[in-house]
């Protein structure tokens, strides 16, 4: 569980919740959550790994060709 604590009595509840989200984005708390919400069949790390490269390397073509004002 994620804590944050007020550092002096004059800090606003604003200035708190945003100290709050930051610290809950950074831990991947909502990411995991995110990522567990839908059933994933099982598979290896080593394919896990290749798909995303493959997946890296499709979006940076794209985004090449975005670039250079092809479709």
């Amino acid at each position: 569980m994620i804590q944050v604590t007020r550092k002096d009595s004059k800090e606003s509840l604003e200035n708190l919740l945003r100290r709050f989200g930051r610290k809950v984005q950074q831990s991947g708390v909502i990411a995991n959550a995110k990522q567990l919400q839908h059933f994933e069949k099982p598979i290896s790390k080593p394919d896990r790994r290749k798909k995303a490269i493959v997946r890296r390397e499709r979006k940076n073509i794209k985004l090449k060709k975005l670039k250079l004002g092809q479709q």
